[in-house]
């Protein structure tokens, strides 16, 4: 992610309600320069090793969403995941892709074994996202999400490498290669999905 991707993140935090399904913990409009403390270690290096994120670009090279890991721990080889998309491109392939992506980036080049994720009890679509991708229900955390006055539990999934090893060879023969996500520039066919069969 680049300081020059911050207006569109920007224009997608300005819809509170939206991004309260996605995000405990922003709760106001952000202006650009809270916006720029927000992702600050994004654009620098400092805190490589604890997060990374990307902005999610369609074959256009708009930015429809974002994808990254946080709390990335060497000691314990996991990271939570976390994917935005924007509400138009929500349903298209987008997430899944940027999700598995992401995935593969954690198990495959960072040497991770875990991968959690959380999401507000009552988002559907997230809900639907984790379980394609091969994430499991851990379980839920009552009354964590305080979002529209009141208080949703918050469900806690997770995969492992081992897991995601498996799933990622269906899933790459599910998907079509009508939508493809690329981390880098378009042209970056190492780092796409879904893979190049012979990838797989």
């Amino acid at each position: 992610m680049e300081r020059a991707d911050l207006d569109s993140v920007l224009s997608w935090f300005q819809d509170v309600e939206d991004l309260a399904r996605f995000d405990r913990t922003t709760r106001v409009p952000l202006n650009t320069s809270h916006a720029e403390e927000f992702w600050r270690d994004s654009f620098t290096s400092s805190d490589a090793s604890r997060k990374c994120w990307f902005i999610v670009e369609s074959s256009a090279g708009e930015a429809v969403g974002l994808a990254g890991l946080e709390s990335i721990s060497n000691i314990n080889r996991d990271a939570v995941v976390a994917v935005f998309v924007n509400k138009a491109m929500r349903r298209s392939g987008v997430g899944l892709r940027a999700s598995a992506l992401v995935l593969d980036l954690a198990f495959r080049q960072l040497g991770l074994n875990r991968i959690t994720s959380y999401y507000r009890e009552d988002n559907h679509h997230s809900r639907d996202l984790v379980a394609k991708i091969g994430f499991q229900i851990e379980g839920a955390m009552r009354q964590a999400w305080f979002a529209e006055g009141e208080f949703q539990d918050m469900v806690v999934v997770g995969i492992l490498k081992s897991e995601w090893m498996v799933r990622r060879n269906v899933l790459a023969q599910e998907l079509d290669a009508n939508t493809i996500v690329t981390l880098g520039p378009n042209d970056c066919a190492d780092w796409s999905w879904p893979p190049r069969i012979a990838e797989v």
